[in-house]
Formats: C-alpha cells, structure tokens, sequence
C-alpha cells in the first residue's frame, strides 16, 4: 500500500494535491486549538462584525499558512512536511501565549473581544511576523 502512495506522490500533480489537502485540513484542526484557547468566539465575533477579531484571526489564518509553506518548501515528503509544520504551529502557539504573558498592562484576548482595533492589528502582524522567523527556522533545519 505504501508503495502505491508514494508512486502515486512523484507524480507533481498529485504531490501538489496533497500538500494544499493535508495543509487545509491541517490550518482547520490549528484554528480549532487557538479557538480552544482564545477567550472569544472568533466566528461568532466576526460573524457580529469584530474587525479586532478579525484582523487577529486572519494573522493567525496567515501564519499558519506561511508556516506549512515554508515546511513544504524545505521537505521532500508530505510526511516530513506536516511533522516540520506541526512543530512550528506549536511554536506559532507558544508566542501567542508569550505574547499574552508580556502584555500586562492589558488582557489581549478581552481587549480583542472589546474590538479594540490597535490590539487587533498587534496581534495580526505578531502572528505574521513569528511565522516567518518560525519558517525561516523550518527552512533551515529542514534543508540540514
């Protein structure tokens, strides 16, 4: 069986497929755990109109993403891909922590809720920002 897969993933097309199918599926699952772990309804919130929830859940939505890229990019296999991009999801996670932590003077999350733009737009472009560092990282040690 394992060799059906893999013949059937040197085909570029099919390779290709595969990435964006195991990315999607992989970028739902990672949006789920930093549902779990916001103090919000990201989809209701934006779903209300939240632009702060918005603008933070679409940084989120990018990093990821940007995330899986570079772990694409770096790797042979779909497998080694995912297992790279999985790391870095969980590094994407720990600076969202970090980033709570650091911020004392506020709560994120609640200022997120209060559609506090300014904080919305922080945590967007934190969110861009760590996944090219995390890629970049990825990228290196991926290609080692």
């Amino acid at each position: 069986m394992l060799e059906e897969v893999d013949w059937l993933l040197n085909n570029p097309y099919i390779a290709s497929l595969a990435d964006v199918s195991v990315a999607v599926v992989a970028l739902i699952v990672c949006l789920f755990l930093f549902e779990i772990v916001a103090r919000y309804n990201c989809w209701k919130e934006i779903k209300e109109g939240n632009l702060a929830v918005a603008m933070a859940t679409g940084g989120k939505i990018f990093g990821i993403c940007n995330v899986f890229r570079f772990s694409i990019e770096a790797n042979e296999t779909v497998y080694q891909s995912m297992i790279w991009a999985g790391f870095g999801f969980a590094i994407l996670l720990a600076g969202y922590f970090l980033f709570e932590f650091l911020t004392p003077v506020f709560r994120i999350d609640e200022e997120i809720k209060k559609d506090n733009r300014a904080v919305g737009l922080i945590a967007m472009l934190i969110s861009v920002s760590l996944s090219y560092i995390i890629g970049a990282s990825v990228l290196a040690s991926g290609m080692q």
